[in-house]
């Protein structure tokens, strides 16, 4: 199992937990969605899982075969490399190219080989559907370019898990249903996906597992019609 959360409280900026009781789990290969109105736990709930947020009150919670309740900061690197994170705004690297972003995150992992770095670049660009993109700027790109190179840099230490916070926010319709295809293939690999989003009409067409935050709680609602339509209405009336 690659997630274990038994009774875990998430806090953020307050002495009351966003997150009470938590009990989720993620297995390789499975392709999660996390649904919520904004502010009700779904960023809380990923920082957890990518360390940018620390977990103090817990039963048990492991990540990647690691107890990280109390984790100390020296096992962090390690454990990164084993996954990938993908956010709504991208974060590459604005003054180099694609080929250059993807070079500094496989030489800040520890990749010294020249032709093996630049066979994996090739690797996950054709993944990606943009091996002529290689030599572009960032601000050259659309969008939903942008966000296939944030994909791409996410893959490249094949990792065992992809975490995805809002990664269709910023793009149209059409665009947004290509990310999710993209990343329900990658899921197919064994790599499992955690995304969370506003986008409900896509869960129909892609269907996952899913997990709703309300009320401080989470809980799975995979086949509860309702309670996925209740998330829908919160993001129209939020």
């Amino acid at each position: 199992m690659l997630i274990d959360y038994k009774n875990v409280n998430i806090y953020q900026h307050s002495d009351k937990p966003v997150l009470k009781n938590v009990n989720f789990h993620v297995d390789e290969g499975e392709f999660i969605y996390i649904i919520g109105r904004v502010g009700s736990g779904k960023s809380s709930l990923l920082k957890t899982i990518y360390f940018e947020l620390d977990i103090d009150e817990a039963d048990s919670a492991t990540v990647l075969d690691m107890n990280i309740t109390g984790l100390k900061r020296k096992y962090i690197p390690a454990l990164r490399r084993q996954m990938g994170i993908v956010f709504q705004d991208f974060q590459l690297l604005t003054d180099r190219t694609v080929e250059k972003n993807l070079k500094f995150v496989l030489k800040a992992t520890g990749w010294k080989n020249k032709k093996e770095i630049n066979n994996r670049i090739d690797e996950v660009l054709a993944d990606v559907g943009l091996s002529d993109k290689k030599d572009k700027m960032p601000h050259e790109l659309s969008g939903g370019e942008q966000q296939r190179i944030a994909i791409a840099r996410a893959i490249l230490n094949k990792p065992r898990l992809i975490v995805a916070d809002e990664p269709t926010g910023n793009l149209d319709p059409e665009t947004a249903s290509s990310i999710i295809q993209l990343l329900r293939q990658i899921s197919q690999t064994g790599t499992a996906v955690i995304m969370s989003t506003h986008n409900i009409p896509l869960l129909d067409k892609y269907p996952g597992i899913v997990y709703r935050c309300a009320d401080n709680q989470l809980e799975e609602v995979t086949n509860d019609f309702n309670k996925i339509q209740l998330a829908y209405d919160d993001d129209e009336t939020a």
